[in-house]
């Protein structure tokens, strides 16, 4: 029987656990939950995946997700 885990690491070298993957490009907030699009405002503190990695060991396959901070001029072209 095979375990997946799930965890999104943040640029500070903090990492935390998820319960279902992410795609790449994909918007998240600061708990890596995945914004709807549009954005309601770009004053809000968004991520987006940049690189994803599998390691699989005997019973356990972890997906990390690696994210990189959306700065604010960038996020206005996801707004209404």
């Amino acid at each position: 029987m095979t375990t997946y885990e799930y965890s999104i690491e943040y640029p500070e070298g903090e990492s935390q656990e998820m319960d279902s993957p992410l795609r790449i490009d994909q918007l998240v907030d600061l708990n890596g939950r995945a914004l709807a699009l549009p954005l309601p405002s770009p004053r809000i503190i968004a991520y987006r995946v940049v690189k994803i990695r599998h390691l699989e060991e005997r019973g356990l396959h972890r997906v990390l997700h690696y994210v990189e901070l959306v700065p604010a001029r960038e996020l206005a072209s996801y707004c209404r």
